[in-house]
């Protein structure tokens, strides 16, 4: 197999979530949900300097159910890395922290296409 094509299947959103899933979780490699919604606050934080993105929004863009993003959130929340303000009706918003922009700047780069 060719290193595109690997790469490909990681990136393939309807790829199988089988055996390469668990080789990964073995492996220690992140949670690929994790990764989605950090590239997609890090996006939020270049298209919208300043602004918090809902939960709803991050939810679709990140392409992780709401249950997962949550979930998700309060790690990154506990780690320093992201911002929260929830409501009593359940419905929130989400941003970087300024660690978490510094993080984002060197895993994700500052280039508006990348990845």
């Amino acid at each position: 197999m060719h290193d595109e094509d690997k790469d490909d299947d990681l990136h393939n959103g309807n790829g199988s979530h089988g055996a390469r899933d668990e080789e990964d979780s073995a492996d220690g490699d992140v949670d690929p949900a994790l990764v989605s919604i950090l590239e997609q606050l890090w996006r939020a934080h270049r298209e919208t300097p300043g602004r918090e993105w809902s939960l709803a929004k991050l939810s679709k863009q990140a392409g992780v159910p709401m249950s997962g993003l949550r979930r998700h959130l309060t790690g990154l929340v506990d780690s320093g890395l992201v911002v929260t303000t929830l409501a009593e009706d359940g419905t929130g918003r989400a941003s970087l922290s300024e660690d978490g922009c510094a993080f984002c700047l060197e895993v994700f780069g500052d280039a508006e296409g990348a990845n």
